[in-house]
């Protein structure tokens, strides 16, 4: 099922996808991302993570414009410690070289413990990755 947030304007910030075929929760970030919209958006994918079993998050960033340095301090001491909690274990973030969202991407992936991460440039190295990591032990 496919699920879409929207601003008080109506503009679309996220997009949250089970993705059955690959085990995993596909999220699509866009555009500038305030402190409220970065909480309903990481509650709602947790959310989804934990209703589907899985353990992996395909987090693309590369449409959001500007840095999210503002949420930080909530993503990695709050939302980190309860996506762990719903099941999350192998996060690809996937990020635009050299962009201010990249920057805040680091940032992120340096302070995070709760969970492994990786932070890539592409969508196909980014799901190589995860398809490792979701698929069912045998």
């Amino acid at each position: 099922m496919k699920q879409e947030l929207k601003s008080s304007l109506g503009r679309p910030y996220i997009t949250v996808e089970d993705d059955q075929v690959n085990r995993w929760i596909a999220v699509d970030w866009m555009g500038y991302l305030t402190a409220e919209s970065i909480k309903a958006g990481a509650q709602a994918y947790t959310t989804a993570l934990a209703e589907s079993g899985f353990s992996c998050v395909l987090n693309d960033t590369r449409k959001v414009l500007g840095p999210w340095d503002h949420s930080m301090d909530w993503v990695i001491n709050v939302w980190a410690p309860n996506a762990a909690a719903a099941g999350l274990r192998h996060f690809a973030m996937i990020s635009t070289p050299d962009s201010l969202a990249d920057g805040s991407a680091a940032t992120f992936y340096a302070q995070l413990e709760a969970f492994e991460a990786k932070v890539f440039s592409d969508e196909h190295t980014a799901m190589a990755w995860l398809r490792e990591c979701s698929q069912p032990a045998a």
